[in-house]
């Protein structure tokens, strides 16, 4: 069961929080070129595609909830809910969780919603998504490396 269950988990893992990762990395740039080179708007399509992008990782931040929840259901098959590695991870997937919800998706509806309006987007906010973008991701690598590398392991890696 627990290598069923781990398979879910990392399935989860992959599917959920891998189209998040890439969608929030390109949704900045796909912004500033949607507000066009003028500051006056690069047409319907580019704007589409900033909406495609903020639709991704709404949906996906939903399905996302998937990978703590077959995590701890691991966690407890494998009898390791205590143990410090995955004590980090958990704190760490909150505070990745926490940094997409009130940092992330709100600007990308922020910067949504200047370009549908046709008002001028400023480099600036593209920066600072972009920055906590990188931050989210970068929870998330610490995360992964912290599944795979976990001290304790019984693979011997």
């Amino acid at each position: 069961m627990t290598e069923f269950l781990l398979s879910l988990h990392v399935l989860a893992a992959i599917i959920a929080v891998g189209p998040v990762t890439v969608a929030a990395s390109m949704f900045p740039p796909a912004a500033r070129r949607a507000m066009g080179p003028d500051g006056d708007g690069a047409g319907a399509g580019a704007v589409g595609t900033v909406r495609l992008l903020h639709r991704i990782c709404r949906v996906y931040a939903g399905v996302g909830v998937a990978v703590p929840v077959l995590g701890f259901a691991t966690a407890s098959a494998m009898g390791v809910l205590g143990d410090g590695w995955l004590v980090t991870s958990v704190a760490l997937t909150a505070a990745a969780a926490g940094v997409l919800v009130a940092f992330v998706l709100p600007r990308q509806d922020e910067l949504l919603a200047q370009l549908a309006d046709h008002r001028p987007v400023e480099r600036a906010g593209t920066a600072r998504l972009a920055m906590f973008t990188g931050l989210f991701n970068l929870l998330w690598a610490t995360v992964t490396v912290l599944m795979i590398v976990r001290p304790g392991s019984t693979t011997g890696a």
